[in-house]
């Protein structure tokens, strides 16, 4: 009876032992690849407990999680010979478990070095400029790189890459600063020049709106008068009007256009003297000198008369002036 019983939980053992070795769960998120005596089987076991045999069986399991895999900093060479340092992450994820065990061993790894030599790659083909600023299309540039050698073959898929830092050497921080300032500088004396330019058309504008409306001009002159004196300065300055001084210069024209009766003396060219006579030299009169006027406030005349404008003085020196008859006399006599 002892032997029979110990029979008994002997096989109860080995049962409960062998259900152990045959009984694997696998996650929601993880397919199983089960193996048997080194032969792939069909079947991908999915999430749940799933039994396999326990001698010569075995299974593999593979997360479909989307995985994140940091590429070291790689310093590279751009197209315009620009020397600097990128590094970026990678987010991939597995699609087709059987390739990721049986075409590639140790696939992160793997996606590692192709995210180093495809990132080196990408940055040998584009300028400094097209990296710092457009980086979503060096990004997707890329990943269309790393999605020919994994995908297919490896049964991994590349959902994502995005380059981290731009590590650039001192001297071309300092000469993309300066330029940068430059293209600051430019585009301030440009805005300056469009802000002068187009108060130059509203000042233009103005000008001929006063200049169709004279009393416009009178009415900003009245305004500007205002605004001074709102200030309570001691010294109140009096615009003097332009169209005043030119009155006073069409005036001063109009007295210094007065017809002039003087007349120029003409002396008749002698004939030639005979051998041995001497004619005397004819007495030409001295022309008529005009009397120097007083600049101050009153004018005297040629005969000692006070003349009180401009206009009389210059009618009295008209008067007074020699004629081309009185002229004429003069020679002749």
């Amino acid at each position: 009876m002892g032997v029979l019983i110990t029979v008994l939980a002997v096989f109860v053992v080995a049962g409960l032992v062998l259900l152990a070795l045959s009984v694997r769960n696998v996650q929601q998120y993880e397919k199983g690849v089960v193996f048997r005596f080194g032969r792939l089987l069909p079947d991908i076991r999915g999430p749940g407990l799933r039994v396999i045999r326990p001698i010569g069986d075995r299974m593999r399991k593979v997360s479909v999680q989307t995985e994140v895999l940091g590429i070291p900093p790689q310093g590279s060479i751009t197209a315009d010979n620009v020397t600097l340092t990128v590094d970026a992450v990678v987010y991939f994820k597995v699609i087709d478990p059987v390739k990721a065990l049986v075409n590639v061993r140790n696939y992160p790894a793997a996606v590692s070095q192709i995210a180093q030599t495809s990132l080196r790659s990408v940055i040998g083909r584009a300028d400094l400029d097209t990296l710092l600023s457009d980086r979503d299309h060096i990004n997707a540039e890329l990943k269309k790189v790393m999605d020919a050698p994994t995908e297919e073959p490896w049964g991994l898929r590349i959902e994502r890459v995005e380059i981290k830092d731009i590590a650039l050497p001192e001297s071309m921080m300092r000469s993309m600063s300066k330029q940068a300032e430059a293209e600051r500088e430019r585009r301030a004396r440009v805005i300056a020049a469009d802000g002068e330019f187009e108060a130059s058309q509203r000042l233009t504008d103005a000008a001929a709106t006063m200049a169709d409306t004279p009393g416009a001009l009178q009415l900003r002159l009245l305004q500007t008068v205002v605004d001074v004196s709102a200030e309570k300065n001691s010294t109140l300055v009096m615009p003097f009007p332009v169209e005043m001084l030119r009155f006073f210069e069409h005036q001063s024209k109009a007295t210094d256009g007065a017809p002039d009766r003087r007349v120029t003396h003409r002396v008749a060219r002698r004939p030639a003297a005979p051998a041995g006579v001497v004619i005397p030299e004819p007495a030409v009169p001295a022309p008529a000198i005009a009397p120097a006027l007083s600049l101050s406030g009153e004018r005297v005349g040629s005969g000692g008369k006070r003349v009180g404008n401009r206009a009389e003085v210059a009618r009295e020196r008209r008067d007074n002036w020699p004629t081309r008859k009185d002229a004429e006399e003069s020679l002749n006599g």
